[in-house]
């Protein structure tokens, strides 16, 4: 059983690293020939949310994927977060050339470098399960501030806001939001379980104990 688990799961690994090569590969050749810019002023909003909540629905629905998600150590979720120190940076090198909103630079940049920079706090901490829920609920308020940021000013025709569709900083919202974004939701959700199914055991092993010293 373990065996056909292990060659699912790898079988899934090869399908999502292909789906993801293929995916960043079409950013980015969309990217370099600015067809993000032909884009209607709201249309990047459609392909982020998009491309959040398709994994997210591939998630739920099928258990093959959602298993060899759940399957992904902990750590190596957290590691991921990583890219957002580039990301940030990238976010304020834009905000110094005037090519972004201050107030976005601000949310998205500080927000991506405080989240990057804690996972190797985080890694480095004995917490347990604990220090993950806490460290991915605080990095998707973060995202979600960030988003939510980008996509107000999007709808408000901030001018500067339509050089997000520019090659090479399109990357991050059209992929790298899309991935963090489904892959926060996702992660949130195993440590959840984990700490339901904990918990379910816990009480259970309380009303064990109770039962036998009252029968004793």
């Amino acid at each position: 059983m373990k065996t056909a688990n292990l060659e699912t799961n790898q079988k899934v690994e090869r399908w999502s690293v292909f789906t993801l090569t293929l995916w960043a590969l079409a950013a980015a050749i969309a990217g370099y020939y600015g067809l993000f810019t032909k884009l209607p002023f709201f249309g990047i909003a459609p392909l982020v949310v998009g491309g959040i909540a398709i994994p997210v629905i591939v998630y739920y629905l099928n258990e093959n994927f959602r298993s060899y998600i759940q399957s992904i150590d902990l750590k190596h979720l957290t590691i991921f977060h990583l890219w957002r120190i580039p990301a940030g940076f990238a976010f304020l090198y834009y905000g110094s050339q005037n090519l972004l909103p201050e107030t976005f630079v601000r949310n998205a940049g500080y927000g991506d470098l405080a989240v990057g920079f804690l996972v190797p706090l985080v890694l480095m901490w004995n917490g347990g399960d604990a220090k993950y829920l806490t460290f991915h609920v605080f990095g998707l308020l973060d995202f979600v501030v960030a988003v939510g940021t980008g996509l107000t000013f999007t709808i408000s025709r901030v001018p500067l806001m339509d050089n997000i569709a520019t090659f090479p900083i399109v990357l991050i919202p059209v992929f790298g939001v899309c991935v963090t974004g489904a892959l926060s939701i996702m992660t949130l959700d195993i440590l959840l379980r984990k700490r339901s199914a904990a918990r379910q055991t816990s009480v259970l092993s309380n009303s064990y104990a109770a039962e036998a010293r009252t029968n004793g």
